[in-house]
């Protein structure tokens, strides 16, 4: 069997649309009727990150990002097609001020489903389900998602993912 890995916002930072000398790519997006480039910066080792999961995972892209930001993001950033689907804000349940990602609304079994994200409010109806990640905005030398493969390794191997994960949370 094969679990279901989210990923979501964490793998570029969330920024305004003001120019990065550094960028990884640039995306036109209009924002109340009016076109700006957004400037993105790929997270470190956000491309060996994603061609691993794809291998170990069925990986869905869930993001509280609205369509018309995530998808051109997501098709730059997903070249090899790690992600099998993409869901969006509309996808969320917005829920005391925070858009919250409800693993139960996507009809499938709770015990074969990981979510990682930088924020606990993301996944405040799912906290077991989850694998908390920090927020990334600029270091470089940033190596959180290198970090995290071997963990998901083992966790690919898994027979109970809640058994690691209560061990990774402890830890």
């Amino acid at each position: 069997w094969n679990q279901i890995l989210f990923l979501p916002d964490w793998m570029i930072p969330s920024c305004p649309p003001q120019p990065v000398n550094n960028a990884d790519f640039i995306i036109p997006v209009e924002i109340d009727g009016t076109m700006h480039q957004v400037y993105v910066l790929k997270r470190p080792h956000v491309d060996v990150f994603l061609k691993r999961m794809g291998e170990l995972f069925e990986c869905v892209l869930f993001t509280a990002s609205l369509s018309k930001y995530a998808d051109p993001v997501a098709d730059l950033l997903d070249k090899r097609g790690a992600f099998r689907s993409r869901l969006f804000r509309e996808s969320c349940v917005f829920h005391q001020g925070n858009y919250v990602k409800d693993l139960s609304r996507l009809g499938r079994d709770l015990d074969q489903l990981i979510i990682i994200d930088n924020s606990p409010a993301s996944y405040v109806f799912h906290p077991h389900n989850a694998v908390p990640i920090a927020s990334w905005f600029d270091d470089m030398s940033d190596t959180e998602l290198l970090d995290l493969i071997p963990f998901f390794e083992r966790l690919s191997m898994e027979e109970n993912i809640f058994t690691l994960l209560q061990e990774h949370h402890c830890s």
